[in-house]
């Protein structure tokens, strides 16, 4: 149904900063919560965070609350995570979600439509 498409990663150093952009269709941003989970090599997908479909309220791993921010512009259909203050550990490919309904969620399963994910490497 719809397509997430996630850009921004890259290679930063420690303390520095990244914006990850995530491009959706019309039908799937309007419709849906959206959020940011991530995965680093031999762990779990976990999540990062949160946004209702309005944008009015917003969820944080305690690993990222303070350094991350989660945003969606609604007429660009368009999905962001900032993250600033970047350590070695946030390392991980970063992949944006759509879950149908209004209300976020921290759980992966209650997503159902994924991104190819984006990599995002922190050197210390």
């Amino acid at each position: 149904q719809g397509q997430l498409v996630e850009s921004g990663g890259g290679l930063v150093q420690a303390g520095g900063s990244l914006r990850l952009s995530c491009a959706t269709s019309g039908r799937t941003f309007s419709s849906n919560a959206m959020g940011w989970f991530r995965q680093a090599p031999g762990k779990e997908r976990e999540f990062v965070a949160a946004i209702s479909m309005s944008g009015g309220s917003t969820y944080y791993a305690d690993s990222v609350k303070g350094r991350f921010t989660i945003s969606r512009d609604n007429a660009k259909n368009t999905l962001y995570l900032e993250m600033n203050s970047l350590k070695p550990e946030d390392t991980a490919v970063y992949y944006c979600a759509a879950r149908w309904g209004p209300l976020a969620s921290t759980k992966k399963n209650e997503y159902s439509y994924w991104g190819q994910g984006t990599q995002v490497t922190v050197s210390s």
